[in-house]
């Protein structure tokens, strides 16, 4: 693999605690994993060890990049099973949650998900919009042919 440096130190990825319907979902996010590592890109992310979230973060873990968790203390008995990955970060609330993910990203990419998933992709999109932020969002599909790049920090309005 050839080591490539981007200009984004940390991604921020939003995805289902669930492994999802389709083997494509999985293999998405153990792809997405290793492309961060091979970056040289550190994540962070919803904290759960289990699902796509479990699959992406220990692909970037493995890829020796750090993997930071951010989690609600009322999910960690049902969302962390097994071996944490990287650092887990626990807080109070889902209020919470989202902000210091968005505080400690560089940059915010959803996979497949459910309506957690969608809430989060939503929020960063709208605080996008409003100004709030001026990071990148992007939506990747399950076998990353579509992918859409839905606000850069050079346009002033969603794309």
């Amino acid at each position: 693999m050839e080591d490539t440096k981007s200009k984004f130190r940390r991604v921020c990825v939003f995805c289902g605690s669930s492994s999802g319907k389709k083997s494509s979902y999985q293999e998405a996010a153990i792809q997405l994993g290793k492309e961060l590592a091979e970056r040289r890109i550190d994540l962070v992310y919803g904290g759960a060890t289990v699902g796509l979230m479990g699959l992406v973060s220990q692909a970037v873990h493995d890829g020796g990049r750090h993997v930071l968790g951010v989690i609600p203390r009322s999910l960690m008995p049902v969302a962390i099973t097994g071996q944490i990955v990287g650092e887990v970060r626990a807080v109070s609330s889902m209020h919470q949650r989202k902000a210091e993910m968005a505080r400690q990203a560089d940059a915010f990419i959803a996979l497949p998900g459910g309506f957690g998933t969608l809430e989060e992709l939503l929020e960063v999109v709208t605080f996008a919009q409003l100004g709030i932020h001026r990071k990148p969002v992007l939506i990747l599909s399950q076998s990353f042919s579509i992918s859409y790049l839905f606000y850069t920090p050079e346009t002033t309005t969603c794309v």
